[in-house]
Order: C-alpha cells, then structure tokens, then sequence
C-alpha cells in the first residue's frame, strides 16, 4: 500500500536548517514547505494547511514558543500540531512543550531521530487535523 505524502511545513530563520531538513524530509517522501521568519506564519500555516508544523524556538523578535501561542489562538491554525524543532536542551524544551502546549520537540543535528519524530508526529495526528478553510 503505497503512503500518501503528507506537508510538512518547516519555520526557520536559519537558511542553511530550512534546507537540510526540507531536504531529509522530501527523501523520506514528505512534501515540505519553508518558512523564513515568523513574519507571515500564521498565514503561511492557515494558507498550506499542513499536517505538521516544525518549528523553531530560537528566532529574532518573536520566539517560537510565542509563535505557537498565537497559532493555537489562531480559529485557522489551532488544530495544526506544532512541534518545537530546537538545538536548545531537552529540559527546557520539554518545559516549552508544557507552557505552550506544542506536539512535541526533536533535537536539532539527529538525523534518525527527524525522520522518527517527524513520522510518529504525523501518524499520532491522524488524518483529520487540517482546519477547513473559511
């Protein structure tokens, strides 16, 4: 039985982890979508409507978590899940995790694990996730 694709959505304002990981993604057969900054990611997320959002912590002016909170405020964007996608230590993002109600987190720099997380994330979320359009 061959897998549908599913969209990943990656928001990252390092160029060089878009590309990596779009790139490990699209070989693990993902359609995958990125985003430079949080400028435009609530609508960049309503708009693709994807079934996973990866998203990291670390960005100027608005952090991820921040970002996340007004994603799940967002009637467009609540039901998408978001998983923190950090090089920040685990302890702190598993608190992150908890404030901010996120999927999830993965560890920048592990390949296996990407590709595992992302695959148990995506199937954990089933296949009705996606918020209908307006």
């Amino acid at each position: 039985m061959k897998r549908t694709a599913k969209k990943i959505l990656v928001i990252d304002d390092d160029e060089r982890h878009l590309i990596i990981t779009k790139g490990l993604l699209e070989e693990a057969g993902h359609e995958v979508i990125t985003h430079r900054n949080w400028i435009g990611a609530t609508t960049a997320v309503a708009d693709t409507r994807p079934d996973l959002v990866l998203l990291d912590i670390n960005m100027p002016a608005l952090s991820g978590e921040r970002l996340s909170l007004l994603l799940r405020a967002n009637r467009r964007t609540s039901r998408v899940p978001v998983v923190f996608y950090s090089s920040n230590d685990e302890d702190s993002l598993r608190r992150s995790v908890a404030e901010c109600g996120a999927a999830g987190y993965i560890c920048k720099g592990n390949i296996s694990e990407l590709k595992r997380k992302v695959e148990g994330h995506l199937q954990s979320a089933g296949p009705h996730t996606r918020t209908p359009k307006p």
